[in-house]
């Protein structure tokens, strides 16, 4: 297992991140969720003798039995706490009440507590908001969070599913305040979905932000269970079509994954993370199993090689179209070179 520093940061996090949105029954997704206190644990185990030191959760998965499951797997193994890195989010509705969600000071206070009760603990390592709330001010926002990092309850702050505009904004507002700043983006990133290439990876790599991976293999798209014809397709995008991605954009990079798996013996779900593990910006990619079989075949991607021509070629097939301001820039730069 690689090892990278989270960010600006001294926090070190495994390449990979084992994600516990299948901890518990999920309320919305059900085919996303499923396993119990012992397959948890089996899962769990099985991560940390692989050499995984990050765990990522959050309070709505599973209405917060995911938490709990996390937090008494670790209790059951006799795992040290203090040598895991655990992360959490909170923004997502725990309530009926209209401030039983949001980024607002009230929601986020509770929601601390709430989940170090469920995980069993009394510090989060990475605390997470989990996307954009419209209605509370980021200055409200970075404020109660850098007010949990000076309580204890907290040692990071991460964001996810953010735009561009909205986290240089926060990044800026604590730097000229002097107050913890987000040290990592939580974010969609696939070798069928390179979306965040336009503006926010630059703005990362700028900034030096950490980048963790969700649904790295698109919702099980790129799991080598989806073929053009569809037709032995089996899976849960059958019924959730969620991330949403360009099919046909999609379906020209498996073919050429499907070749290219045949001609390595490997999966092509191992492609599809080792290509994201050789982009400079990805700092941990966050993988949710429900067997233990299909863990350690993520897990291998780490063995992949690639040689320059084929990760040209799947760059080349997989490149996102041509789009302002983006062409502009790579015209008007060829000036600019030493």
């Amino acid at each position: 297992m690689k090892f990278k520093k989270l960010g600006n940061s001294g926090l070190v996090v495994s390449e990979f991140c084992l994600g516990t949105m299948t901890f518990g029954d999920h309320p919305v997704y059900k085919e996303l969720g499923g396993l119990n206190q012992s397959d948890a644990d089996q899962l769990m185990k099985h991560a940390i003798d692989a050499g995984i030191n990050f765990i990522d959760t959050a309070n709505v998965y599973s209405g917060g039995r995911s938490e709990e499951i996390t937090g008494q797997a670790i209790k059951n193994l006799g795992v040290d706490r203090d040598s895991l890195v655990l992360a959490t989010k909170a923004r997502s509705a725990m309530g009926p009440g209209i401030n039983d969600k949001g980024l607002s000071r009230k929601h986020l206070m509770q929601q601390i507590d709430a989940s170090l009760r469920r995980l069993g603990t009394d510090y989060i390592d990475l605390y997470q908001m989990h996307s954009y709330d419209p209605l509370t001010p980021v200055e409200e926002t970075l404020d109660v969070m850098d007010d949990l990092v000076r309580s204890g309850k907290v040692r990071y702050i991460g964001a996810s599913n953010v735009p561009a505009w909205f986290l240089s904004q926060a990044l800026s507002y604590s730097k000229y305040n002097r107050i913890e700043k987000f040290i990592s983006l939580q974010a969609y990133y696939t070798i069928a979905g390179r979306d965040i290439e336009r503006e926010i990876i630059p703005l990362l790599v700028n900034q030096n932000v950490g980048l963790m991976v969700w649904s790295p293999l698109a919702g099980g798209l790129l799991s080598g269970k989806y073929s053009r014809s569809g037709d032995n397709d089996s899976g849960r995008r059958k019924t959730v079509n969620f991330p949403l991605v360009n099919s046909e954009r999609a379906f020209n990079i498996l073919d050429i994954l499907h070749v290219m798996a045949k001609e390595k013996n490997v999966s092509v779900a191992q492609l599809s993370l080792a290509w994201l593990l050789h982009q400079p910006a990805v700092t941990s990619i966050i993988i949710g199993a429900k067997k233990q079989e299909q863990l350690s075949d993520n897990l291998n991607a780490a063995n992949v090689k690639f040689t320059t021509e084929e990760l040209n070629t799947l760059d080349k097939i997989s490149q996102l179209p041509a789009e302002y301001p983006g062409w502009i820039l790579e015209y008007t730069k060829a000036d600019r070179k030493l």
